[in-house]
């Protein structure tokens, strides 16, 4: 696919050839409805403010009109474009695609982030390059060094940056727009616009565009096609009640979204030990590790990714089928997040909701948002299951009957047939089938709180905050409301050395990768701090801060007891 044809859409856009073989060559037809609107005021040098979620194609929207820009061949490459990430996933992702977009420009791009030797980061940068993508916190690292050269930057994207926001990377973003040139191009794109936002842009762009892509504003006839469904459920049951439901929907490949690393460890566990292949995503992992359990999803070695939001920003999935929230998201546009995953370029999705009776106003929040209705189904009884389990080994039984080796067995058959009833011998062979299909004997029933939910409708008031919202004073919504699984660190540095919770949630974030939804209650005394975080985490954070410093200075820190 090289024809000019092929890129007609993208043509009409002002870009140069190059871009376009690229582009043709990637197999991409027609720009989708974000790059259609962002790329012709990128490249008229706009500031701009981008609301759009996982699977709009943002990526390309701000990386072509960058490689626009790219100068012809020859003489050393010096960077024109720094575009900063929540995550080192996400680095890299992005950088890949730079690359693939740039090949027949030349351009050279290099990710850096935290969990990377920052030699062979060094030896990248002094070789030339003209687009760095980096984490907040190493792009500092690397700025303090002077081995960031920003001199000649043209253009900075802040990419995810709520995502950056809630990480604690606040004061590392200010600090980096403050050292690149007043010339500059500044864009933004955000899954959600809270007023942190709506601040650095007020100080840091000029005059900026704001463009908002919804998830449903896709190409005309391939609109996202996906099924919305909620289970409401104890969360004693929640479990149970997943892995019934999954049995029923048998996905091809599944991400499960949890609030805290604990709960993906124990429930890829849980996942594991009913015959699924579940594999965790965090941030306790290595790169190394992660790179090899998205090899095994995309493989289809693994059926099930158990993931916390922070790990699996920026996932690009082909193979999903299904999205699970374990718990409802919070904010609602993480939903929209979430579910953006599945559902892409005419494909059809499910998104699978775990409610607890108590989540209510918050499916309802989800509702309004997207404008769309979230059908409350009953998690399956066991007779549900067993006929799905019946259904999956007939077909099973129909794939064997139009195999063309079946004359291999009319000796067995044969043999049977000569002390049993034919029709015996069949059944017998069904129950085989049946067993080696993985059905689970699986009698328990789940307790259907939906009805439950029903009548606190009619009770909306009792003793619960409105709309969804945590009570003054209640701990931040990390998914440790009920289950009490909050561990604390103790902080040998407090007010006096001029730290405040905002410089602690950044740097257990930035070395970490826990979300600072995760992070709380944090509480500042006079000489040290203490940190909540997830019971399962504390030995990570712990090693993390003993890592790094806090304010330029190395820090005591324990776990705290009373």
């Amino acid at each position: 696919m090289n024809s000019s044809d092929d890129t007609s859409g993208f043509a009409e856009l002002g870009l140069r050839k190059e871009l376009l073989g690229a582009l043709a060559t990637l197999g991409y037809e027609e720009p989708t409805p974000i790059q259609r609107e962002t790329i012709p005021p990128l490249l008229e040098g706009r500031d701009l403010v981008g609301q759009a979620a996982t699977g709009t194609g943002k990526t390309a929207a701000f990386a072509l009109p960058i490689l626009q820009r790219i100068p012809d061949r020859g003489g050393k490459a010096e960077p024109i474009a720094l575009i900063l990430v929540p995550t080192r996933e996400l680095a890299v992702q992005v950088s890949e695609a730079i690359y693939k977009y740039g090949r027949d420009l030349g351009a050279r791009v290099v990710p850096i982030y935290g969990g990377q030797p920052i030699v062979r980061q060094l030896q990248a940068l002094s070789q030339g390059v003209h687009v760095v993508v980096a984490t907040p916190g190493r792009a500092m690292d690397h700025i303090a060094r002077g081995t960031l050269p920003l001199g000649n930057i043209q253009m900075v994207v802040l990419d995810e940056a709520d995502e950056m926001l809630d990480m604690g990377f606040a004061e590392d973003i200010e600090e980096i727009l403050k050292s690149t040139p007043d010339s500059r191009q500044t864009v933004m794109f955000s899954a959600t616009l809270p007023p942190r936002i709506n601040g650095i842009a007020k100080r840091h762009l000029r005059d900026p565009l704001k463009i908002q892509i919804g998830l449903g504003d896709t190409k005309p006839g391939k609109a996202p096609l996906v099924r919305q469904t909620a289970y409401v459920v104890q969360r004693s049951h929640k479990p149970a009640a997943l892995g019934r439901i999954l049995d029923i929907e048998a996905p091809t490949a599944a991400i499960i979204f949890c609030r805290t690393r604990t709960e993906v460890d124990q429930l890829t566990e849980t996942m594991n030990g009913r015959g699924y292949r579940a594999e965790s995503l965090h941030g306790g992992l290595t790169q190394e590790s992660r790179d090899r359990v998205m090899g095994r999803l995309r493989a289809g070695t693994t059926e099930l990714l158990v993931a916390t939001d922070v790990a699996a920003r920026g996932l690009d999935i082909d193979q999903l089928t299904h999205v699970v929230n374990y718990d409802v998201p919070s904010a609602p546009e993480s939903y929209v997040h979430r579910i953006g995953r599945v559902g892409r370029a005419g494909r059809e999705g499910t998104a699978i909701t775990l409610a607890e009776p108590r989540e209510q106003r918050l499916l309802g929040n989800i509702e309004r948002l997207t404008k769309q209705k979230i059908s409350i189904e009953k998690v399956p009884t066991v007779a549900d299951l067993r006929a799905r389990q019946i259904e999956l080994t007939l077909e099973t039984l129909r794939e064997a009957l139009g195999s063309d080796d079946l004359e291999n067995y009319h000796g067995v058959v044969d043999a049977l047939a000569a002390d049993f009833d034919i029709r015996n011998v069949a059944l017998a062979a069904i129950k085989l089938a049946h067993a080696a299909t993985g059905a689970i004997i699986d009698e328990k029933e789940i307790p259907d709180a939906s009805q439950r939910m029903d009548r606190d409708k009619a009770r909306p008031d009792k003793g619960r905050p409105d709309k969804g919202r945590p009570e003054r004073g209640a701990m931040r919504d990390s998914g440790r409301h009920d289950s009490g699984d909050v561990g604390r660190v103790y902080v040998g540095a407090g007010r006096k050395d001029g730290v405040n919770p905002g410089d602690l949630v950044g740097a257990i974030a930035n070395e970490t990768n826990l979300s600072g939804r995760d992070i709380g209650p944090i509480k500042v005394s006079e000489h040290f701090a203490i940190v909540g975080v997830p019971s399962g985490a504390v030995e990570d954070v712990i090693a993390a801060l003993k890592r790094t410093t806090i304010k330029g200075k190395k820090v005591t820190v324990r776990r705290y007891t009373e």
